[in-house]
């Protein structure tokens, strides 16, 4: 398995945006979607947003209308572009590909967001 590298956290203010980036090499070639999930301190990984091989977009209720998955092919990168960002927003976000066979991944270290004033 090739461990997702993600990139794009830090500390933004409540209303305030953040795109974060994973970057998987060969996820584009081998067909695999991808995933985001995110964990809060103490609390259990919630998923946030999916992104299939075809680019069939889903978001968790908590997030839809702010946060927009994308993924750029040719870099083997999915961001997660976060608007209206709000302070239950903070969290550790972590990405893994979706699918199965060489598409079966393990959540990458994750990048910490924090939202606050």
């Amino acid at each position: 398995q090739v461990q997702p590298v993600e990139s794009g956290g830090g500390l933004v203010q409540p209303g305030g945006s953040l795109r974060l980036s994973c970057t998987v090499p060969g996820f584009t070639s081998n067909g695999c979607g991808m995933a985001w999930s995110r964990q809060a301190a103490g609390k259990q990984r919630d998923w946030v947003s999916s992104i299939t091989t075809y680019g069939t977009t889903i978001y968790a209720d908590s997030v839809k209308g702010r946060f927009t998955i994308s993924a750029e092919k040719a870099k083997d990168t999915v961001y997660l572009q976060m608007n209206s960002l709000k302070p239950e927003d903070t969290a550790m976000y972590s990405c893994k590909t979706l699918g199965g066979g060489v598409c079966v991944g393990a959540w990458g270290r994750g990048t910490q967001v924090v939202v606050s004033s």
